[in-house]
């Protein structure tokens, strides 16, 4: 018999977004370089070497979130410890929806993501360095 999904990943991003800030990417890229704002990229380490990185962004998968946020894991990155505003990005701005409703729902705070994610960074001019993936000829 067929799984029968109940409820779906564009349901889970909706509800999350109806829960957290989400930033328009011209207010996130102002606040880029400041220091009370950590930027989280949340994409794969394989899309970071293939499409490039914020500079200055603080890289977390998203599989070890949890962890890295959990004062009492093994895991834990004081990155997350600092009294700082958390933007989360991922490429599209479906997962981070997700992971700053997560982090505000651990206990992190203030938290947002940025619509549009990365795509929409580098499309509105952020500054993006280059990934290290070789280039294809």
């Amino acid at each position: 018999m067929a799984q029968t999904i109940t409820l779906s990943s564009k349901a889970m991003c909706e509800a999350a977004e109806r829960e957290i800030e989400t930033l328009a990417i011209e207010d996130a890229i102002k606040l880029h370089g400041g220091n009370d704002v950590l930027l989280v990229d949340i994409r794969d380490p394989r899309e970071l070497s293939r499409d490039g990185k914020v500079p200055g962004a603080f890289h977390c998968t998203r599989g070890m979130l949890e962890f890295w946020i959990d004062p009492q894991s093994p895991y834990y990155k004081p990155q997350f410890g600092e009294d700082k505003k958390y933007v989360f990005f991922c490429a599209g701005g479906m997962r981070s929806a997700l992971a700053a409703q997560t982090a505000q729902r651990m206990g992190l705070k203030p938290v947002a993501h940025i619509r549009g994610g990365f795509g929409a960074w580098k499309k509105a001019g952020g500054p993006v360095e280059p990934g290290d993936a070789p280039k294809k000829a």
